[in-house]
């Protein structure tokens, strides 16, 4: 049975100003057209909301972060239109991060592939245990990461893009993740985890929010370009999707 429809997203705000943005699928956390557009919205409106000082991005549950694209959706794509639009809905997310005037923290409980791991580099900072391992499945499948590589080549570098991404098979540690920049701290468990965001959170709202709007300002200087290149990025993706290869490896996938 497909669950396309379902998951949900939320918005806390506490009264010390941290906006918590959840997000839920019961596939593992994986992230249907319905769901992506709600995170993008939900972004969008912490960032104008006077509240809010920090927000901190988290999925649901103790085990996967966000295992990227919603695999039953890809296979129900039948043109370039409709494929475009799907990831666009990434593109959409990683644009209203870049644009939102507030700090981002990512909390990655666990492991991270394809668009979560474009979730994690969009964050300005990123706190992770240790099995929260990444991978860049993309090729794999007939596909490429192409809507998340200009914010995961900005966080990582092109070396270690290449090498993720090539090694489309392979999980990366969490540790190699911190050596490249994806991870900023690596805690032992999720405990320490939430006691790590939540110590961060509370010192960066109680930091001046003109100052913080003008580093996060800094933090993306050049990327200015990024809602026309994503859109063409996602064009590739929604052509890509319609293969013969790629529908065949999706259903392969979902058949193991």
């Amino acid at each position: 049975m497909s669950t396309i429809n379902e998951g949900n997203v939320s918005c806390t705000i506490s009264v010390e100003g941290i906006a918590t943005i959840s997000f839920f699928h019961p596939a593992q956390n994986s992230l249907p057209s319905h769901l992506l557009k709600q995170l993008a919205d939900t972004i969008t409106g912490c960032g104008n909301n006077p509240d809010a000082r920090v927000i901190v991005l988290q999925s649901g549950g103790d085990r996967t972060f966000c295992p990227g694209a919603s695999f039953d959706e890809l296979l129900a794509i039948k043109d370039e239109q409709t494929g475009a639009a799907f990831f666009s809905g990434f593109a959409n997310v990683i644009n209203a991060c870049r644009k939102c005037g507030k700090i981002i923290i990512a909390r990655v409980q666990g492991k991270a592939v394809g668009g979560g791991v474009g979730l994690a580099a969009a964050a300005d900072y990123c706190l992770a245990t240790e099995t929260a391992s990444v991978k860049l499945s993309e090729l794999a499948i007939g596909i490429g990461p192409f809507v998340i590589s200009p914010t995961v080549t900005r966080k990582i570098g092109l070396p270690a893009f290449s090498q993720l991404t090539i090694r489309a098979t392979d999980f990366q540690s969490a540790q190699w993740a911190q050596e490249k920049g994806l991870f900023n701290d690596v805690y032992d468990d999720i405990s320490a985890l939430n006691e790590a965001v939540l110590a961060l959170s509370r010192k960066l709202a109680a930091y001046h929010p003109e100052a913080l709007a003008n580093l996060k300002q800094i933090l993306w200087e050049g990327t200015e370009n990024w809602d026309t290149l994503l859109s063409e990025r996602a064009a590739i993706s929604g052509k890509l999707v319609l293969s013969e290869f790629t529908q065949q490896a999706l259903q392969q996938f979902l058949n193991k």
